[in-house]
């Protein structure tokens, strides 16, 4: 476990257990320099030790990217989502981690879990501290209701056609899963008069060169979760990554980790590509898209949606003030349009891949941190 531990972290794992529900979890703490450890839980029956610190490690460039206060920190628990013992087997975590939170780290939502789970484990830690992206009526800030991830990514998506002087209404586009971060991304790509020509789910996808028809496919969606694909007509239907090589100005891909190797990247027809979920391409692919001109939105920078919403609702957690959507909206707009502006223009002048540049801009800002703090490594 040592080797996935640099100068930046992670600061702590903990790993626990519970052998009456079975629950096996992890919460790694990467980097606190700037602040508390911030960032989603998630659920899923591959969860591992590695790929939650790969996911701290990003959230801690992702909150210096938007340059926001907070430090990189995820959690994982490695259980079925869809069990009957989900209810349980949260309660299990959460209690175990109650030397964690929330002095240390705040409960937020990730893959497999939604903000009826974040209720949950809000209840189980035994205060409004505990949790946040909680339903309305628990006075939370509800992400995946509000779709504040996907409004980001579109947002991002607007600012690179911007960058690329198009407009994003002669645009065509494709997302790679049409779960919370895919559903909310077309809404507002389809609010922004772009054409949705391919969508995915874990159950197959669509495609259809004239448009699909958003607004169906999202009432569908809520009727039939990932089966939407099995009820929308007016499609040709496409096999598993498909949706990845269908001629579209704009790849989303918004499912998981490591969906973009060095071979695709070769090939992808997209002229625009933003990253909406997290890792999902790798830096070979990265070199190679950057090489042949395709513009790339990192992750870091295109999902931070869900952190600036975290964040503002991390400030409202013992005021009881639900802050008003618009200004949450208006909040996720300004700051990913400048800091997607500000890489693209970087990568432009410098010569060198959009991950490289925002990495970079993100790791001076926590080194400076960790200059202040005294947390530098000491020369040999």
């Amino acid at each position: 476990m040592f080797d996935i531990i640099d100068e930046w972290g992670p600061e702590k794992i903990v790993c626990v257990s519970d052998a009456r529900t079975g629950m096996r979890g992890v919460l790694v703490i990467d980097n606190t320099a700037r602040g508390m450890g911030k960032g989603g839980t998630r659920m899923s029956l591959t969860v591992s030790v590695k790929e939650v610190a790969r996911l701290a490690r990003n959230m801690t460039w992702k909150w210096a990217g938007v340059d926001l206060f907070y430090g990189g920190a995820k959690a994982g628990i490695q259980a079925d989502p869809a069990a009957a013992s989900k209810e349980d087997v949260l309660r299990a975590f959460v209690r175990a981690l109650r030397n964690e939170v929330p002095e240390e780290y705040v409960f937020g939502l990730d893959v497999g879990l939604t903000e009826a789970d974040a209720a949950i484990m809000l209840d189980e830690a035994d205060g409004r501290a505990g949790a946040v992206g909680t339903p309305h009526a628990l006075g939370g800030l509800p992400y995946d209701q509000l779709g504040v991830t996907g409004h980001g990514v579109a947002e991002t998506v607007d600012a690179a056609a911007q960058f690329a002087g198009l407009s994003t209404s002669s645009l065509s586009a494709s997302i790679q899963g049409f779960g919370a971060v895919g559903a909310a991304t077309a809404r507002r790509l389809d609010e922004l008069g772009a054409t949705m020509v391919a969508v995915s789910t874990s159950q197959g996808g669509l495609y259809n060169p004239d448009g699909l028809d958003v607004a169906q496919l999202l009432a569908l969606r809520n009727e039939y979760g990932d089966a939407l694909v099995n009820y929308y007509s007016d499609a040709k239907p496409l096999t598993a990554g498909e949706e990845l090589t269908v001629a579209a100005d704009v790849l989303v891909p918004a499912a998981l980790q490591d969906a973009i190797d060095a071979e695709l990247a070769r090939t992808l027809p997209a002229r625009i590509l933003v990253e909406g979920a997290n890792l999902p391409s790798s830096a070979e692919a990265q070199q190679i898209l950057h090489d042949r001109g395709v513009i790339v939105v990192p992750d870091f920078i295109a999902n931070a949606g869900g952190v600036v919403a975290a964040a503002v609702a991390m400030d409202c957690r013992y005021s009881g003030i639900r802050p008003e959507r618009a200004a949450v909206f208006d909040s996720i707009s300004t700051k990913l349009r400048a800091s997607t502006l500000e890489t693209l223009n970087g990568s432009k002048h410098q010569g060198l891949t959009t991950h490289h540049v925002a990495r970079a801009t993100a790791q001076a800002r926590v080194a400076e941190a960790m200059r202040l703090r005294g947390r530098l490594p000491i020369p040999a």
